[in-house]
């Protein structure tokens, strides 16, 4: 048995069937996790939610911002797009089932035996693994109950822009959710820049990857972690995994296997999406 973490797949479906045929992936034997963004960019979201969803037991995936997005379309919270080429999920006979799963996905995945942890955008510099664990149970809950609708409505907003454990209700909720999905760069002190997409080259004054930044307090051996294409999944660190090697751009789909810690791409990338 082994355990593959994939990066950033926005609707690639024939790189991530290229992908599971290079790594030979039998659900049987194997198991997948995904790093979110199951959707959004690519010609066939989908194709890759059925995929992935009919994989039952044998794939997971976290929740990215693009995942976000499209279950806040479906409540109502968000307009699609034409560049989101998810609209053919709404319009789907299976549109119910399939965005009952992903709304049901985590915030966080981990393994004790592999001693590591996924999620979209990483972990910041101040949070324990305990912590984590909680805030992002928080999320979760949040899109599993009642409120689902009073989330959404509030989920979209860069500020605040900095973690403080005194924030309370939705407004806490998009904190955590913005530290989780769309974390890049951030200052010592824990402020984020939404902005910022490039290479670590072009980092601006005050500002750092957030996996640069010590962390005693995150107990786990590896951190993987998608969203941020313009890495090509180069942290320079043994511990923190980039996972999104830019497939929607161009690039190609990028497989880890956790339990070696090797990695194997797609043959194909995504030429049609961009």
């Amino acid at each position: 048995m082994a355990l593959y973490a994939i990066g950033d797949v926005q609707g690639c479906l024939e790189a991530l069937e290229d992908l599971l045929e290079t790594i030979a992936f039998n659900p049987a034997r194997d198991r997948l996790w995904f790093a979110g963004d199951l959707v959004a960019r690519g010609p066939d979201s989908l194709g890759v939610l059925r995929l992935i969803k009919g994989l039952g037991n044998a794939a997971d995936s976290v929740l990215g911002n693009h995942d976000l997005h499209l279950i806040a379309a479906r409540h109502g919270g968000a307009t699609l797009k034409k560049k989101d080429k998810t609209l053919p999920v709404l319009e789907a006979h299976d549109r119910d089932e399939l965005l009952d799963w992903l709304q049901q996905r985590p915030m966080l995945l981990e393994s004790s035996e592999h001693d590591c942890v996924l999620t979209h955008a990483g972990i910041p510099p101040d949070w324990s693994l305990e912590e984590t664990r909680q805030y992002a149970r928080e999320v979760e809950l949040a899109l599993r109950g009642p409120g689902i609708t009073d989330f959404i409505a509030a989920m979209y907003g860069n500020e605040p822009a900095r973690w403080s454990n005194d924030l309370k209700g939705t407004t806490r909720l998009r904190v955590i959710t913005n530290y989780l999905t769309r974390m890049r760069l951030i200052t010592p002190e824990g402020q984020l820049d939404f902005a910022f997409k490039e290479d670590l080259e072009s980092v601006p004054e005050g500002y750092a990857p957030w996996f640069t930044l010590d962390n005693p307090a995150l107990n786990v051996g590896r951190i993987l972690f998608g969203h941020w294409a313009a890495l090509q999944g180069a942290t320079d660190r043994p511990r923190f995994i980039g996972l999104d090697t830019g497939c929607v751009w161009g690039g190609h789909l990028t497989a880890y296997r956790v339990d070696d810690g090797s990695f194997f791409s797609s043959s194909r990338g995504c030429a049609s999406c961009y």
